[in-house]
């Protein structure tokens, strides 16, 4: 007869250990996740250089980034090396990117909200 209770016991103890362990999981997890949300989504960058058929950097390109949720459009002039950066970008749009300089244009590259980098580096090239 004492080994009923013996083993009740050890099987008590180790469901007790089991769902002690599950909450100790569960409280983790919702630690993590907690945080995750107080930081906010991650923002995505995408830069590069304009460069002509050379490969030389263009000054003073305009380059173009196109959300396609929104519809909206931010601008940039390429620096002195051909340099551009847009920052802030959300992870849930698609993008489109060219860029134009005295009335010829790259070709346009996406970005895709599939894609789960957050730094893109794109050059753009503008043929003569």
């Amino acid at each position: 007869m004492k080994r009923i209770p013996v083993l009740f016991r050890s099987l008590a103890c180790k469901v007790i250990l089991a769902t002690s362990c599950v909450t100790v999981f569960s409280i983790a997890v919702r630690g993590i996740a907690a945080s995750a949300q107080q930081r906010g989504p991650e923002q995505r960058v995408v830069q590069g250089k304009v460069l002509d058929a050379a490969s030389s950097p263009i000054k003073g390109a305009v380059v173009y980034l196109k959300d396609s949720r929104s519809l909206s459009v931010k601008s940039y002039f390429s620096d002195a090396q051909g340099d551009y950066r847009f920052g802030q970008l959300s992870q849930n749009s698609d993008y489109q990117i060219w860029a134009e300089n005295n009335g010829k244009k790259s070709g346009v590259k996406t970005i895709s909200s599939f894609d789960n980098k957050n730094q893109f580096f794109i050059n753009l090239k503008i043929e003569k």
